[in-house]
């Protein structure tokens, strides 16, 4: 088993940041940002620190964050730059990306797929699992669930994994921002209807805001999937 860190993986036209084992049993995948990425060695590190099992993190480099990770086009909820809806397109490109991904690092077929990640990537895992039931596991920090349509979706088109890890920043529903407000209410609800259909979830508040230690949030997130807590 070989331990990586931050080994680069082309996969058609994205560049997989690799971390971790080799031969393991859990792939985690992160759509991530070039913020996320200067974080990507403390969030590692914190992943290993609270859990004992070993994983392989492919941490995936967005060129286009608020196109690719949207489900579907909405106008700008702030600045100009409103979403294109190319999640399908991402979702796509993953499927083919994780058979490659395990046969470069030794891991078996039926190893453990964890779709995680932070912000409007946290909502990209979220609606990923409403597509098929192929993920173990999703590490959602800070999801966007304020997105518009979300909620309605989600009652219609039900997360398939069994395992689901919320968090939200406490201070992060009081925004003058009015879709954004609606972050909290969101997430409570989706927590709430999740439990009711027998998936292990949880919802974690943070203190702060949605900007204060993203990297650390989301290492908490995959840690508790991998660790299979109640």
């Amino acid at each position: 088993m070989n331990f990586m860190d931050d080994q680069l993986l082309q996969i058609q036209n994205r560049t997989c940041h690799i971390y971790g084992d080799t031969g393991t049993e859990y792939l985690l995948l992160q759509m991530a940002d070039e913020h996320d990425l200067t974080g990507m060695e403390r969030e590692v590190e914190a992943i290993r620190q609270q859990t004992a099992h070993t994983f392989l993190l492919a941490a995936v480099q967005v060129e286009n964050w608020n196109d690719d990770l949207s489900p579907w086009p909405a106008p700008p909820v702030w600045g100009k730059q409103g979403f294109g809806g190319r999640a399908g397109d991402t979702l796509a490109w993953l499927a083919q990306a994780v058979p490659s991904i395990r046969r470069q690092y030794s891991i078996k077929e039926d190893c453990k797929v964890v779709l995680g990640g932070y912000s409007l990537a946290g909502l990209f895992a979220l609606w990923a699992a409403t597509q098929n039931d192929a993920l173990y596991g999703v590490a959602a920090a800070s999801p966007s669930v304020w997105f518009p349509g979300w909620p309605e979706y989600e009652a219609a088109h039900p997360i398939q994994t069994q395992r689901v890890y919320l968090s939200l920043g406490d201070r992060e529903e009081h925004t003058k921002n009015q879709p954004m407000a609606a972050v909290g209410d969101n997430i409570r609800a989706l927590h709430s209807a999740l439990t009711q259909r027998g998936k292990d979830c949880r919802l974690e508040w943070n203190a702060g805001g949605h900007f204060k230690d993203a990297d650390l949030r989301t290492a908490r997130a995959f840690a508790w999937i991998i660790e299979g807590k109640p």
